[in-house]
């Protein structure tokens, strides 16, 4: 017979949802850590951390194997959030289960918001229609029916099927004999949703590790789900958040020994000499194959249930698989003339240059605020690109692969208040190795600040120079402005030549070959060069430059652009050629 295929259906919702009881009425094999087998979940009476069980359905297909369906029930509870994001990117299906007496709840919108991240199908199951009146019930159950249809419109599961069962008629005290109602039909639904997905054998292996325990005269037993290549008995593998490589001893899915497994699969690795108090969940890879990083380069799109900007400097929760840790994030974008070029959602360009940001931007101006006091962001014309990006640097380092999948949240926040804690998402593009990145690594990434100054020319001092002030405080060094070019109002290039004395004001000469100042800007000035005129030829440089001078009827502005390279160790400012 053919090796079964396996596929991860997630069970996500709200607290109290009957999530567990309707695992445990679709399941025919539980593992180690279904149903709320720990002590502390029975104690508290709702789930704590990630169960696994599954069922086998037949496929269609003549002479096809078995389709396994492995269910990952996801806790409810607000706090557990992590736990819940880790649960969802390891699923193919999600299934939303809804309280039919309560309707959408704070984490059943949360986990939708998940579940648009990392899924691409969705079944929403109804719960607990025994709890509804005999003769009122199918009208309760079409009413739900088309609220949760109307909640979906705004998602990409729109038209996603809804179905209505009983999972533990009578709650959780209620007698054995009572059946669940509504499970056939379930199953029938969620063979027609579920597509085989596409395993890839290839490549290193990866296993996000879910539980991890010992078993008495066999070892340390690992279970995960496989996210990538394949494994064998005999092959050794790297818990490299730890540097520890073991040989596997022995493998099982669901209580059955298997002597090999990949992607897709769920599976548990049994080593020795290894204590599991030392890994509660985690990765485990070929040996050598997965990168610990100091910061990264993420593409980033903010979630937009998520209310507030999302600000350069702040710190996030930063999940990536099952590992949560914080993170400061810097925001950058396209420089604006390649705002609308097609997204590049698998590689990042160190080569281009781009242009920092304060926020990020998303033209929304109920979270973004004024983005027009100037530190909002750089959008020109409130345009907004059709991709960013942000460096995060990590609290403490975290592994994991290319690619992986990003979540940004605020987990601090008030657990009771009815508003999404989940800000943004993304995938890791690029890792950042070295623990002194900031010098070794940072200065390749060609982000900038637009700079820009604006002055006054206070007077010529002849056809081709004139002095300038209010362009920097006087404690500026302006030495390290020689040679950057300016523009006059009235037209002119100029260069900075020089300090012009001690109060900030500085001499720019407009070259020659250009034929000087303009006539208009003679004819502006021409009150300061008569005053000069009078005064004899060397009276320039005689002149007190604090001297106080009439003001021109009109003013000639002068304007200073720049870039400023952001991780630029030498600070140097940069001027298109």
């Amino acid at each position: 017979m053919a090796a079964r295929r396996n596929v991860n259906v997630g069970v996500l919702g709200h607290i109290d949802s009957g999530k567990t009881a309707l695992a445990r009425a679709l399941s025919t094999t539980a593992s180690t850590a279904a149903f709320d087998r720990q002590p502390q979940s029975r104690e508290r009476g709702i789930t704590l951390d990630l169960g696994f069980s599954c069922f086998a359905v037949p496929l269609p297909e003549a002479g096809a194997p078995e389709l396994q369906v492995t269910l990952v029930d996801c806790p409810g509870h607000a706090s557990l959030i992590r736990t819940i994001i880790g649960g969802a990117q390891i699923i193919d299906l999600m299934m939303l289960v809804i309280d039919v007496t309560k309707g959408m709840q704070t984490q059943s919108a949360e986990c939708l918001v998940i579940g648009q991240i990392a899924c691409e199908k969705l079944v929403v199951v109804l719960n607990k229609i025994d709890l509804l009146p005999e003769g009122k019930r199918q009208a309760a159950i079409d009413k739900m029916t088309k609220k949760m249809q109307k909640t979906l419109e705004s998602t990409k599961f729109r038209g996603a099927p809804i179905i209505p069962v009983a999972a533990k008629p009578g709650g959780p005290e209620a007698p054995e004999t009572e059946a669940p109602q509504g499970i056939p039909e379930l199953i029938e639904l969620l063979k027609s949703q579920i597509s085989i997905p596409t395993r890839d054998p290839s490549g290193p292996f990866l296993m996000s590790v879910d539980h991890c325990f010992s078993i008495k005269g066999q070892g340390t037993v690992m279970t995960g789900t496989v996210l990538s290549g394949s494994i064998s008995l005999g092959d050794s593998v790297e818990i490299p958040a730890l540097k520890v490589v073991k040989k596997v001893k022995s493998m099982q899915m669901f209580h059955t020994p298997v002597t090999s497994a990949m992607q897709g699969d769920r599976l548990g690795i049994c080593v020795t000499q290894f204590d599991p108090k030392l890994l509660e969940r985690g990765l485990v890879c070929t040996p050598e194959s997965l990168p610990t990083l100091h910061a990264a380069i993420i593409s980033v799109e903010k979630i937009p249930y998520f209310r507030g900007p999302l600000l350069t400097k702040a710190k996030f929760h930063i999940t990536l698989g099952h590992e949560t840790v914080m993170g400061r994030l810097l925001f950058f974008s396209p420089e604006p003339q390649r705002f609308d070029q097609e997204p590049q959602m698998d590689a990042f360009d160190l080569a281009q240059e781009y242009l920092f940001q304060e926020r990020y931007l998303s033209g929304d101006p109920a979270t973004e605020g004024d983005q027009a006091d100037g530190r909002a962001g750089q959008a020109p014309e409130g345009r907004c690109p059709r991709q960013q990006w942000a460096l995060v640097e990590f609290e403490r380092p975290v592994t994991c692969p290319r690619l992986s999948l990003v979540i940004g949240s605020r987990l601090d926040a008030d657990i009771h208040a009815n508003s999404c804690r989940l800000a943004f998402h993304g995938r890791l593009l690029h890792g950042l190795q070295d623990k002194g990145y900031a010098e070794s690594a940072l200065p390749a990434l060609r982000v900038y600040k637009l700079k820009y100054k604006q002055g006054l020319v206070e007077r010529a001092m002849d056809d081709y120079s004139v002095i300038g002030r209010s362009l920097f405080k006087k404690e500026t060094n302006i030495q390290l402005f020689v040679g950057l070019r300016v523009r006059l109002s009235t037209g002119e290039l100029g260069v900075i030549d020089s300090a012009f004395g001690q109060s900030g004001k500085f001499k720019v000469h407009v070259p020659g070959e250009r034929g000087g100042l303009s006539p208009e800007a003679k004819r502006i000035l021409t009150p300061a060069l008569k005053k000069r005129g009078r005064g004899g030829p060397g009276e320039a440089t005689r002149q007190e430059e604090g001297a106080e001078r009439p003001e021109p009827p009109q003013h000639v502005t002068l304007s200073l652009s720049f870039k400023r390279y952001v991780f630029d160790t030498q600070k140097r400012m940069v001027q298109a050629p």
